[in-house]
């Protein structure tokens, strides 16, 4: 609900837009919505505001509004004066965001002849527009929560920043929700130091908790929660959104849904520029490639994800400004805010994971509000259907299941900690004061603080002998201070808290020659050093749209060459799926626990429910169903628990060790977003059937206590995870002046220093950020432990000769966890699908199969 106006504001002066504005709104046939003079008022009173508004809104100019009124205000700047400091800064969660918004924004600046000049540093902008805009400062600087931390880690940050008096976050709800968003959080508590009249603006679409983002815009008090104000705007059309009803049968098992790609490509050919999203890089590749592979008709159609060299994706995005493209293949790097009015389809390739997640994209088409977005989804697998149905049925609704805040994370802070030394001296109770000012710090106690600073200080108890790891010092005026001028560097080298694989550039050469390779060749983008590691010279890969071969490295550089035909042999590299919400995975029980709704869904996805209904059971929303059955020399356990891959590779983890107590002789697991297979040599159906394995003690909570301690104490998971952590608070470095480490020195550095911590220091730092990161992350702690409590008591067994219908698609999943114990042995031979779905179908496939397979 909207905030009412301060009491120091009357409605007549919600509409007190300069001559110059009233005149360029009419110009343009427009009038200023409610909305947008409601926020310039409480701007104007210094409030910060919060705006939720449906996409097509105008919540951009909404934003911007205050400023520009402003700056048309301010006199001309004298020459001899000092020049002013930046006065608005706009942060975008993405670099091409950033750009679209300063095309956009220029426009209304230039029709209106307003003397304000803007500008974009991001991490694409060149070094000496960097420096310029240090000299120079423009008006409005449209950044990344990266670039703001390296701007606050100078000497003049308190001149650059001591005019602001605003700062907007564009996608607010995608900022802050991440380490990225801590980071931020910290940044925003100094700018408030360096201008305490500051006035924040957040703009988001979908909001999950308005109230918690309120308070994130303001600073807060020990002992009082403070909030901006909220401005919502209701309405808005609602999208028209639909699930392909392909002709063509939908897989049982997979990810890429090339069984639609006709009717993919058709679509395309009946709007005027469609957007296809997915969400790994490696899909967008494949999809790229495919759809090229069928264009009969030469249609322009572009790739764009965040592996692509910068100079190709500003081709893309301009290109699709001026609606030069029918098409566009995207990950996440477009998912938001993008303003391009001439696309009129949203084509999402496989389920999009989460509600928030597609109403995001879906928002991409039309950018209207008064004209509904249209959408399509295209469902990769049979499980996919019933997300698919789920997400749209919680668009409808207007569900949000954006992923909630967590505290601020103690990595972040040493960073932050470092950055702040290299500005300026500080004072802890300062810096303790400034920091717990940011709304994801407010709760950290006083010690907790002093052995951050005491870590950046030394590096920790079992660490402080090492004078490398000594970053500040304390002076004799109390102050803390950095040690050398070299630490600064470092620090700017190396801050952020996005943490990639190592990457190397991928370079085209013509081919190799006798006396070696050839090194000339345009640069196609930047690809994982670990997955390069899994090739040998000749293999061949997709990327960049085009299917390439592998002729070596050399130095920082990954060099290849066309290849002869279609085919790649390695079809996959990089990328990260994204995990399936809490709120879709309930909605997916819900769906297949009630008859009913199955006559939503494809006859063909229909019809798999209803035999596995006969064959086994279908489960209740809070049951968990577990099927055994023999197949190939190896017996199977698999289990439905809906409840996103994360969990259920943490199940898995925690299951096979319990199995192998109970001398199940379990061989390894696989885990989908939809369920988890357990294989191994002995009958876990008849142990279950003879009382000799309890399911009830096997699913019992207890297993987050001992076993879960006691597996992630040796797991290479957590390790990964501690290097992570390290990179971040700045203990292990990745970028060196004058040199920079391999991925695998980085590894190795942050192995050594994890096992002297573990033995030494267990109560270290870094080591409590790590367990916080795998228990929120990686393993997703806390969702197993509610799964655990629901299915308590509600644990239904289904021993069967046979594979279930429901089985077939994880048990065609390809890469499995292998599992050390007295079972180790040769591991399961994948079947043929044609063979397990004849099998699973059972006596149906004696008339169905034609129509079911």
């Amino acid at each position: 609900m909207t905030a009412p106006l301060p009491p120091d504001l009357s409605p007549d002066q919600t509409f007190a837009l300069p001559e110059v504005f009233l005149r360029w709104f009419a110009k343009k046939g427009w009038s200023p919505r409610p909305h947008q003079l409601d926020l310039l008022a409480r701007a104007e009173a210094g409030r910060s505001t919060l705006l939720i508004a449906p996409t097509g809104a105008g919540k951009t100019l909404a934003g911007f509004l205050p400023s520009l009124v402003d700056l048309s205000r301010r006199p001309k700047h004298r020459p001899g004066t000092r020049l002013p400091g930046v006065h608005t800064l706009y942060i975008s969660p993405l670099k091409a965001l950033a750009t679209d918004i300063q095309r956009n924004l220029t426009m209304p600046v230039e029709e209106m002849g307003l003397r304000i000049k803007m500008e974009a540093r991001t991490g694409d902008t060149s070094a000496s527009r960097r420096q310029r805009q240090k000299a120079s400062p423009p008006d409005i600087l449209l950044t990344t929560p990266e670039q703001l931390a390296l701007l606050l880690s100078h000497a003049d940050a308190a001149d650059f920043f001591g005019d602001l008096s605003t700062v907007i976050f564009d996608e607010l709800h995608s900022l802050v929700a991440s380490k990225r968003g801590h980071l931020l959080a910290l940044g925003l508590a100094r700018l408030r130091k360096h201008a305490p009249g500051l006035r924040t603006i957040g703009l988001s679409a979908t909001v999950t908790d308005p109230a918690e983002l309120c308070e994130w815009l303001v600073a807060q008090e020990p002992d009082h929660r403070h909030q901006a104000d909220l401005v919502t705007v209701e309405g808005g059309a609602k999208p028209e959104i639909t699930i392909l009803k392909s002709k063509e049968r939908v897989p049982w098992q997979g990810h890429m849904a090339r069984y639609a790609m006709p009717e993919i490509y058709e679509a395309i050919q009946a709007h005027k520029t469609t957007l296809l999203f997915v969400n790994t890089r490696s899909q967008a590749e494949l999809l790229f490639q495919e759809l090229w592979r069928i264009n009969e008709d030469t249609l322009p159609i572009a790739l764009h994800h965040g592996s692509l060299d910068v100079s190709q994706r500003r081709r893309v995005e301009a290109a699709m400004a001026a609606n030069e493209l029918r098409a566009v293949v995207a990950t996440s790097t477009l998912d938001l805010g993008i303003d391009w009015g001439d696309v009129d389809l949203v084509v999402h390739v496989g389920a999009p994971k989460g509600a928030s997640r597609l109403a995001q994209r879906i928002g991409r088409a039309n950018h209207r509000m008064d004209e509904p977005s249209k959408a399509i989804l295209v469902p990769a697998n049979r499980f996919e259907v019933m997300e698919c149905q789920a997400a749209l049925d919680a668009n409808y609704l207007g569900a949000q299941d954006s992923p909630p805040m967590r505290e601020g994370c103690l990595d972040v802070l040493a960073q932050h900690v470092l950055g702040m030394a290299c500005a300026e001296p500080f004072r802890a109770d300062d810096l303790y004061a400034e920091v717990t000012s940011a709304s994801v710090y407010r709760d950290m106690d006083r010690t907790t603080f002093d052995q951050v600073v005491d870590f950046v200080a030394t590096g920790g108890y079992a660490l402080r002998v090492y004078e490398r790891y000594a970053k500040i010092r304390l002076t004799e005026d109390g102050t803390w201070r950095i040690t050398h001028p070299s630490v600064a560097q470092g620090y700017r080298m190396n801050a952020g808290t996005i943490i990639e694989s190592e990457t190397l550039l991928v370079r085209l050469i013509r081919a190799k020659t006798r006396s070696g390779m050839s090194r000339g060749g345009p640069v196609l983008g930047k690809i994982e050093e670990n997955f390069l590691e899994t090739l040998a010279a000749g293999d061949t890969f997709l990327f960049s749209g085009q299917v390439l071969r592998f002729e070596g490295i050399h130095e920082m550089e990954c060099l290849v060459t066309k290849a002869k035909g279609d085919e790649a042999k390695v079809p996959y590299y990089g990328g990260q799926k994204f995990p399936l919400t809490t709120f879709l995975a309930a909605r997916v029980r819900e769906m297949l626990a009630d008859p009913k709704q199955w006559d939503a869904l494809p006859p063909q996805v229909h019809d798999w429910l209803e035999i596995q209904a006969r064959k086994s059971s279908i489960p209740g929303p809070n049951d968990l169903l577990i099927e055994t059955f023999p197949n190939g020399n190896r017996f199977f356990m698999v289990a439905y628990p809906f409840e996103g891959r994360l969990a259920h590779q943490t199940l898995g983890m925690l299951l096979t060790r319990r199995l192998e107590r109970m001398r199940a002789k379990p061989l390894g697991f696989v885990a989908t977003d939809y369920a988890l297979s357990i294989w191994g040599k002995g009958d876990m159906g008849e142990m279950i059937g003879t009382k000799r394995l309890s399911l009830d003690e096997l699913f019992d909570e207890d297993m987050l206590g001992d076993d879960l301690e006691a597996w992630m104490a040796d797991s290479w998971l957590l390790k990964r995870t501690f290097r992570q952590c390290a990179v971040i608070a700045g203990l292990v470095t990745k970028n060196h002046p004058g040199r920079e480490k391999t991925g695998r020195q980085m590894t190795v550095s942050s192995d050594l220093v994890y096992d002297v911590l573990r033995q030494h220091e267990p109560d270290h730092i870094l080591l409590r950020a790590t367990w916080a990161d795998a228990a929120t992350g990686l393993l997703d702690v806390k969702r197993v432990s509610d799964l655990l409590a629901r299915i308590k008591r509600h644990i239904l067994h289904r021993d069967l000769a046979e594979i279930s219908p429901l089985a077939v698609p994880i048990m065609l999943e390809a890469g499995r966890e292998r599992v050390d114990g007295e079972a180790r042995d040769d591991v399961l031979q994948e079947a043929m699908e044609q063979d397990l779905i004849i099998r699973a179908l059972g006596e149906a496939s004696r008339y169905r199969s034609n129509y079911l397979t």
